[in-house]
């Protein structure tokens, strides 16, 4: 059982730092603008060694009146795309620090806590964080391969891109091994009781 959580707990902090650097860096997305490559991230856009808020401008430079590009419904989409995608980045983030904390507390023999059991808890929100980089990761995927493909020519997605995909996994696993952790623990406490 304490090897099923130690795993789970393990596979969680794993995820859970691939769910922070893959939020907070800048490497969603590279591509080629203006004869130079660029990269995105969810927050900003590097082009030519500077740096920009990402905004709904989707990496354009800003002497370029986005208006003339594309219309108002797409402009309001895209910025939803990008709340959206990094709303369910952080909500991620939280529930599999939520998940990390009821798995250490797994570890704890504590009476008060008799009732309600902490790996099942630890799996439910690793699970439920397993959920929200799944959402943010299509919904990311969906618009790039849909719209900013288009925009781009010459694109690639990058590698803060692919950890989230890594930290999904990780947090899969993570929810698995502590529901493991769970069945085992409670087949044991029936033998127990009989």
């Amino acid at each position: 059982m304490y090897s099923f959580m130690g795993g789970g707990l393990f596979c969680a902090i794993i995820g859970n730092i691939l769910i922070v650097v893959s939020t907070a860096t800048d490497y969603w997305m590279q591509y080629r603008l203006s004869g130079s490559y660029a990269h995105q991230g969810l927050w900003r856009y590097c082009m030519a060694n500077k740096c920009y808020i990402q905004t709904a401008s989707i990496g354009a430079p800003k002497v370029v009146p986005l208006a003339s590009e594309i219309t108002g419904a797409v402009l309001w989409f895209i910025q939803a795309y990008w709340n959206a995608t990094r709303a369910f980045m952080i909500l991620s983030g939280m529930a599999c620090f939520a998940g990390i904390m009821a798995g250490i507390l797994s570890f704890a023999h504590f009476s008060a806590f008799e009732r309600f059991s902490r790996s099942f808890a630890a799996g439910i929100m690793l699970f439920i964080s397993t959920l929200f980089v799944l959402l943010a990761m299509a919904i990311y995927t969906g618009v790039t391969l849909s719209f900013l493909g288009k925009r781009f020519g010459d694109w690639r997605f990058s590698w803060s891109y692919i950890l989230g995909w890594v930290a999904m996994l990780m947090t899969f696993f993570a929810g698995i091994l502590y529901m493991c952790a769970h069945r085992l623990y409670e087949s044991r406490r029936v033998v127990g009781s009989r």
